[in-house]
């Protein structure tokens, strides 16, 4: 249910960015990813950081200048985020606390189980929308609401 909140949100703020102009989805706030499309590319990196480690598969780079494209959030995101619920889907009690063993982007050894890292994906990318909302709001736009009660709201 909550890697679902991820999609959801994630798509509704994908929506507000590409109501931006060019200048203010590359607005640089002084954060660590500078602004609203180098926020939203740095959870889409994450979220495909994590699937590749849960599948054993090396992470490669980060994030590139490619991933910093709203086009290419809006085409390549959801397909990931399907693949996540698409693994969630097959999770059962007996192996949510199977554990992916892997290195950390410097090469640090890990092993976590998969409910930690569900759980992670989702805070992650809550704190960063949170982030690119602030932005939107600093710049005189209205976010579209992306709390969990909302979402929680649409299910019923």
């Amino acid at each position: 249910m909550h890697l679902d909140y991820t999609t959801w949100a994630s798509a509704r703020l994908l929506e507000a960015a590409a109501k931006l102009s060019p200048e203010e989805l590359t607005r640089d706030f002084g954060t660590a990813d500078k602004n609203v499309v180098g926020t939203l590319a740095h959870v889409f990196a994450a979220d495909r950081v994590w699937m590749n480690r849960i599948q054993g598969k090396a992470p490669g780079k980060f994030i590139t200048d490619e991933d910093r494209d709203l086009a290419r959030l809006n085409r390549e995101w959801p397909a990931l985020l399907d693949v996540w619920r698409q693994w969630a889907s097959e999770l059962s009690a007996e192996n949510i606390t199977t554990a992916a063993s892997y290195k950390d982007l410097k090469g640090n050894p890990y092993t976590t189980p998969w409910w930690q890292i569900v759980l992670h994906v989702v805070n992650h990318g809550t704190h960063h929308r949170g982030q690119a909302s602030g932005f939107l709001r600093a710049m005189g736009h209205t976010p579209p609401p992306l709390d969990l009660m909302a979402y929680y709201r649409t299910l019923s």
